[in-house]
């Protein structure tokens, strides 16, 4: 059998914070002896920006992707050269999170355009003629709760004909009103996003209520760049201004299905899944924001949506 190389974390949900210690074991398992030169640890974090195909139009296939920004690279050394027995070997080790001058670490995030990773890799140098071994972790970090209280900041709103906007043709709409409460659009995200709906009245069969969390990624460009050039040519909102928006999906879940009850409060309750939101964030280089749309689906296949800008931090 040949060796096999493994990295573990004490922290079973493997979430740190700046500041923490990583601590855990190298495994390394081999039937005989194993000589090596040497075994080190490497942790990296970076943030990944993708550009789509509607920000940088037809030449998305030539400059698709930017140059990933670097917010933390350290390097220990776990092992010096030598020789490790057959059977099963740990050899525990600490690595503190810190970073080096003003860098600043951002929450891991798992987006369309916007992925912030941070990972632990472990390498076995081997001799000249054995395959060097190397196993890697991702672990996740949650930023520094903030120590002030957060403002719910709820929100009432009526939906009719009238408060709808970008509507071509308001005459052929359906008559309805709805109403209904956020109970917080300052949110926080290890907590659910809760609220009521009502359909007070509607003159066509509802099909279905949804509540869909949107994710709103913007990448900065830089006047140098060919996507800024790129941008201006193609005259594309936003990235002619030196700027790259793209909201996408993240999860979307019904609340009601048919015809409801007219004056029945339906409940709006929504979890915020882990890795696919973060703490709001903007920076210089890019911005991670979140929305929430209310769907309203009546059977003869109107469409009618109500967004709600939506502010993530921890507490």
């Amino acid at each position: 059998m040949s060796a096999v190389l493994d990295l573990k974390l004490k922290r079973a949900n493997k979430v740190y914070h700046e500041g923490e210690v990583l601590a855990g074991v190298v495994v390394i398992t081999g039937k005989e002896a194993i000589q090596h030169q040497g075994i080190s640890l490497t942790m990296e974090g970076f943030v990944n920006l993708q550009l789509s195909s509607k920000s940088v139009g037809v030449f998305e296939a030539f400059y698709n992707s930017v140059k990933p920004i670097q917010l933390i690279n350290s390097n220990i050394e776990v092992a010096k050269p030598g020789k490790v027995p057959g059977g099963k070997t740990e050899i525990p080790f600490e690595f503190p999170l810190q970073v080096k001058g003003n860098k600043v670490l951002y929450e891991t995030y798992h987006g369309v355009f916007v992925n912030i990773q941070y990972t632990l890799r472990c390498d076995m140098r081997r001799p000249l003629l054995a395959k060097d071994l190397s196993k890697t972790c991702e672990f996740m970090l949650h930023c520094q709760p903030q120590k002030s209280k957060v403002q719910p900041s709820p929100v009432d709103f009526i939906i009719t004909p009238e408060t709808l906007q970008n509507v071509r043709e308001r005459s052929v709409l359906p008559k309805f009103l709805i109403r209904g409460h956020l109970d917080a659009t300052n949110c926080v995200i290890t907590q659910p996003l809760t609220g009521e709906l009502v359909v007070e009245s509607s003159e066509v069969a509802i099909k279905s209520i949804e509540l869909q969390l949107v994710r709103v990624e913007t990448c900065e460009l830089s006047f140098k760049s060919p996507y800024f050039l790129v941008g201006v040519l193609l005259s594309k909102q936003g990235c002619a201004e030196g700027y790259a928006r793209d909201a996408t999906e993240i999860q979307n879940i019904q609340i009601a299905e048919g015809d409801v009850s007219h004056g029945l409060p339906i409940p709006i309750y929504m979890v915020f899944p882990r890795l696919f939101t973060c703490a709001t964030l903007e920076t210089t280089n890019f911005k991670v924001e979140f929305e929430v749309n209310v769907v309203i689906v009546f059977h003869d296949d109107h469409l009618i949506t109500e967004n709600f800008p939506l502010k993530l931090c921890r507490v």
